[in-house]
């Protein structure tokens, strides 16, 4: 009984699934996070200016 409680225990099914979702939440975190930076004003200017410069 006691080796069945341990093997129980110490099933991991599923990790692989956890792992994805939290990827996917890492992911969708830096998403987020990168598009607050670009959608900025200074950002935009920049990049403005850079896309000027080049097709000058």
């Amino acid at each position: 009984m006691v080796t069945r409680l341990r093997s129980a225990w110490r099933r991991d099914d599923g990790v692989t699934t956890v792992e994805y979702a939290v990827c996917l939440l890492v992911a969708s975190a830096f998403g987020g996070i990168m598009l607050k930076i670009v959608s900025g004003s200074t950002v935009q200017a920049a990049l403005t200016g850079l896309v000027k410069r080049a097709l000058e």
